[in-house]
């Protein structure tokens, strides 16, 4: 049973924090609520009481708070601080060190991790200030659970409305029960696209974020592990992982794996690796416009194939690919298994609405030799933790299950 701290700001939605309260209370966690003053005028401090047993601090100068410097006392007992919902103002606050009431000053003096989330008018949610605030945070190992799409207060309709209940939920429960399970083991993650360039200022590519990869890195590395994180081209924060190895081209992905494969446990090759590359290499000045254009394209080293090669008859290290897929995507993916001589293949596919590039969320089918498992749509994050949950399975397995071929 761990202790969580809930903040509530001044929403439309804030009423929909008492369900997350129930919901966690209901995971056996100890829930105390933390109101600004904005948020009282939306919902009753008694409301949350009822649902917590506990009294919810409204504010930083309450007659007898002071007593504990409760909120360095709460900040340090607490062991996730979750906001829902986050406005645009507290975001602003945290990103800024302003601390001018009890739940900003717990954002500074806690060291628990801290899940925010966001619930805003869609043009606040789309302003560069935001989302300059979010980047910021998130720089600093703060997570959020992504607002979703539908009617706001405000009668638009559009992003921002605060996702539901059991979504936050599960997110901050996903924290909580995590374990340091995967001390002292060594993981090597891939993510993002690569880069074929044509000339200076093109080039083939695709449409990956690193989103998947990055949630990978960043799980394995809160379970303990020591991860070495390759990464093709993106714009997104990387984790604070042991290695950060940012590379552009298949030829760069494929030197930085394969000089650092020996020495890991598990490769997961979350990355969207070009297939292609233009045959003649880059031309060193910009192509001229002019008629049809014929590019020569062969293919790029196969960097799952041949791990699996390397690694012949050993089952170190566990190998997991992933496959991106239009149509047929569980069989296509237990023969990508069998070709590559992994040990498990993440498959989904990526013309689904939800699913695949540069989308917050996945649903993927988990290939191993032994069964073939479906989940549902999920954040990244929790697709995430699914797949580690399976490598630790992977890890521990006999020598002969895993790597037999």
């Amino acid at each position: 049973m761990a202790l969580v701290c809930l903040g509530v700001t001044g929403g439309i939605s804030a009423y929909k924090a008492v369900e997350v309260a129930r919901l966690l209370q209901q995971a056996g966690h100890d829930v105390q609520v933390v109101m600004t003053r904005s948020a009282r005028r939306f919902v009753g401090p008694l409301t949350f009481e009822a649902i917590t047993q506990r009294p919810v601090i409204t504010g930083q100068f309450t007659p007898g708070m002071n007593a504990n410097i409760e909120h360095i006392a709460l900040a340090t007992e607490a062991a996730l601080l979750l906001v829902a919902p986050a406005t645009a103002n507290i975001i602003g606050k945290f990103a800024n060190g302003i601390a001018d009431d009890f739940l900003s000053s717990l954002y500074l003096a806690t060291r628990a991790p801290v899940l925010l989330a966001p619930a805003m008018n869609s043009q606040m949610w789309e302003h560069p200030a935001v989302a300059e605030n979010l980047v910021r945070l998130a720089a600093r190992g703060v997570e959020s659970v992504e607002p979703g799409v539908g009617y706001l207060a405000c009668g638009w309709v559009g992003k921002g409305r605060l996702a539901e209940p059991e979504v936050i939920a599960d997110a901050a429960l996903a924290r909580l029960t995590t374990a340091r399970s995967l001390e002292g083991t060594r993981i090597l993650v891939t993510a993002g696209p690569t880069y074929e360039d044509i000339d200076p200022v093109r080039y083939v590519g695709n449409r990956s974020s690193g989103r998947m990869g990055i949630a990978l890195a960043r799980e394995a590395h809160r379970r303990g592990a020591e991860v070495r994180l390759v990464c093709g081209p993106t714009s997104l924060p990387l984790p604070a992982v042991s290695e950060v190895v940012r590379v552009r081209t298949a030829h760069d992905m494929h030197g930085a794996v394969m000089a650092r494969s020996g020495r890991v446990d598990a490769v997961i090759m979350a990355a969207a690796v070009a297939d292609y590359m233009p045959a003649a290499g880059a031309a060193e000045q910009k192509m001229e416009k002019g008629g049809p254009m014929t590019l020569s394209l062969v293919r790029t080293a196969d960097i799952l194939k041949e791990l699996g090669a390397a690694r012949g008859e050993s089952a170190r290290p566990v190998l997991i690919g992933f496959a991106a897929e239009t149509q047929d995507v569980a069989n296509r993916a237990r023969r990508k298994l069998d070709t590559k001589r992994a040990d498990l293949i993440v498959a989904n596919d990526v013309s689904a609405s939800g699913s695949g590039f540069d989308v917050d969320t996945n649903q993927v089918i988990l290939v191993t030799r032994g069964d073939t498992q479906v989940l549902p749509l999920l954040s990244k994050a929790l697709v995430a933790r699914a797949i580690l949950d399976r490598l630790e399975r992977l890890l521990v397995a006999e020598p002969a299950a895993v790597g037999a071929r």
